[in-house]
């Protein structure tokens, strides 16, 4: 057994291993002034950085947590290692060769430590690549080649075969000098009813590896009809070194894009990785032989997040049913990162190894690029259940969303997702949508707009029989407000412009109620005028709140000069009518949202070829309306 670690070696590891580099395998760093560099504390879960690191002393200490001290103890805690072992980590990083007082220059590793399992994993892997070269393994090798990966994309992510016979890979790993309990104990060896046999037998493997690099595990996937095992993938389980909840295949080889590009995007198998790393996405991982879950987005956010740049995490997932339910999943779960978090869903079902063999390495790179917002997804996927050209069936959909997009905790997203599902559901009150929103979200149950009591009609000093009296202050209101005050006090001119107008061009039920009473009374072009004209309107009004609104509108100031009545009526009508086809156009778009192109091809065509005429028009009148409201 070797002695102690020389002192001179021990000081030679701290000088070589510079902690920032080292740190730098965990954690994304930044410049924070004094020549210190921070990043996510990597003992603790956080989401402002308190993890301080100072390359010229050598040290790094987190204000958040306390833990504190210099690069071998970084490595001791991240890597749960012993003194001995971090030291033997950091030398093997160095090229250091260690002495050992009393052991001589060869390094004996303690029988069953973390450091001798990770070395069996190590020559595991190199004998399962040599492997993979074998007359055996030829259907492994047409696997895949079928895939689309030559022998240098399974050199670059080392994969292997596991061959036949009981127990191949334990007598060369006894041979090397492990003993049998090691080989057990880092689940590369089981026992068996007539002795020890290898974990893996004729399948294809790839090297799982932790953060920093080392092989903790494997992954095998099923290639001959005659396996015994059905189980398309077997994973290695856990063990001393390999926690599957944080281990993610691929980011050894994606972590220094993950940090530089501040992106992750995660794929679900061993062959979608390779396929997006060759086809220029350096920065996917998958989880093995589990969801990928919180303990795998901590592992990502210290490598993404830091103080003023917040990175992306696109899932890729199947189109279909299941990939959609992983995608509510995704959003349900991990809330920590719902304001960027996307996704993106390859055409026809398709994997993104799939969409590389059929379209090439650029649609990899497109559908990555085409991403979606996961909550955008997670809402349009439950909205696919409501019947949206309906009035009950917008009305469900928002009883079903709003307490949805109130689970989302980042406040501005939440009001932003709040006006984009009253978009989507085509609801005209997004002012509404929104302030159920945050209703729900604060803890309060929402009030039924119908029940709610303007607190200006309660200065009516009448009966408040009627639609209540709009705030004249709203802004979205000004349009409909300045065309009903130019039929009133300029009828001569509104004439059968304003007459022309629809119920439809007013949303305020006060201005809706008050443009009736003018048609009742004859419109614009009556030829009444003064006090006879205003009688008129009020006796067709048939609530008292209504005739409030209309005195009120009387006597208003109108923003016109003298001379310049016709032009400033014809514009303020303009603006009203743009305001009415912004809204058509609008809901044109809402529907084409919720046909495919391909699928509803002809309705998608006709519903199009409105939306261009609309949006035509609604640009002249525009022009016409420019300079005013």
């Amino acid at each position: 057994m070797a002695g102690r670690i020389r002192e001179s070696d021990i000081a030679l590891v701290r000088e070589r291993s510079r902690i920032d580099e080292v740190v730098g395998d965990h954690v994304s760093l930044k410049r924070a002034g004094g020549g210190a560099l921070k990043g996510l504390c990597p003992f603790h879960d956080e989401k402002t950085p308190s993890f301080n690191v100072r390359p010229s002393h050598g040290t790094f200490h987190c204000f958040g947590c306390g833990e504190g001290g210099d690069v071998i103890a970084f490595v001791m805690k991240v890597e749960h290692l012993s003194f001995v072992e971090a030291v033997e980590r950091l030398a093997d990083r160095a090229g250091i060769q260690l002495t050992y007082e009393g052991g001589g220059v060869t390094i004996q590793r303690d029988r069953g430590t973390r450091s001798r399992l990770i070395e069996a994993h190590k020559q595991a892997a190199e004998y399962y690549a040599e492997q993979l070269a074998s007359p055996e393994a030829q259907a492994a090798r047409e696997f895949l080649a079928q895939r689309g990966f030559d022998e240098a994309a399974a050199r670059q992510f080392g994969c292997g075969f596991a061959p036949g016979g009981w127990d191949k890979l334990t007598k060369h790993l006894l041979g090397r000098g492990f003993e049998l309990q090691e080989l057990i104990k880092a689940q590369l060896t089981k026992e068996g009813r007539q002795g020890p046999i290898d974990r893996f037998h004729r399948r294809l493997l790839w090297p799982i590896k932790d953060i920093g690099g080392e092989v903790v595990g494997f992954g095998a996937r099923r290639i001959f009809d005659d396996d015994p095992i059905q189980a398309k993938y077997l994973n290695t389980s856990e063990s001393m070194i390999y926690k599957k909840s944080q281990v993610l295949f691929g980011l050894d080889q994606a972590k220094r894009e993950i940090a530089k590009r501040k992106q992750a995007v995660i794929v679900e198998g061993y062959t979608d990785v390779m396929a997006m790393h060759l086809a220029g996405v350096p920065t996917a991982v998958a989880s093995c032989g589990t969801a990928f879950g919180t303990e795998h987005m901590n592992v990502l956010r210290r490598l993404l997040i830091d103080d003023d740049v917040n990175g992306e995490v696109i899932f890729t997932f199947d189109g279909d049913e299941a990939g959609q339910k992983a995608a509510l999943k995704a959003f349900e779960g991990e809330q920590q990162f719902s304001a960027q978090t996307y996704i993106a869903v390859a055409p026809d079902g398709m994997d993104p190894c799939e969409l590389r063999q059929a379209k090439g390495d650029v649609a990899v790179r497109d559908l990555v690029a085409r991403r979606t917002p996961l909550i955008e997804f997670a809402i349009k996927a439950q909205l696919k259940a409501y019947d949206l050209d309906s009035v009950d069936g917008r009305v469900e959909a928002l009883k079903k969303m709003v307490p949805f997009v109130a689970q989302i905790k980042d406040r501005a997203k939440r009001d932003g997702y709040a006006t984009r599902l009253a978009w989507w559901v085509g609801w005209d009150d997004e002012a509404m949508v929104v302030r159920r929103v945050r209703q729900v979200a604060g803890g309060k149950t929402p009030v039924v707009a119908a029940q709610r009591v303007d607190p200006n009609q309660m200065a009516l000093g009448v009966e408040v029989d009627g639609p209540p009296r709009p705030n004249p202050r709203d802004p979205r209101l000004i349009p409909e407000r300045e065309v009903l005050k130019v039929a009133l006090r300029l009828p001569e001119y509104a004439g059968p412009l304003y007459d022309s107008l629809p119920d439809e061009a007013f949303t305020e039920p006060a201005y809706v109620a008050l443009h009736r009473a003018i048609r009742e009374a004859g419109g614009a072009s009556s030829g009444l005028a003064g006090t006879a004209y205003l009688d008129a309107i009020s006796q067709a009004c048939s609530h008292a709140s209504v005739r409030s609104v209309l005195t009120e509108l009387a006597v208003e100031p109108l923003a016109v000069k003298q001379n310049d009545e016709f032009r400033y009526v014809s514009m303020v009508i303009a603006r009203l009518q743009e305001v009415q086809v912004g809204r058509q156009v609008e809901d044109v778009k809402s529907r084409l949202r919720r046909l495919s192109p391909i699928k509803d091809a002809d309705e998608y065509r006709a519903l199009w070829g409105d939306l261009v005429a609309l949006e035509e028009y609604r640009k002249a009148l525009l022009q016409q309306s420019a300079g005013v409201l």
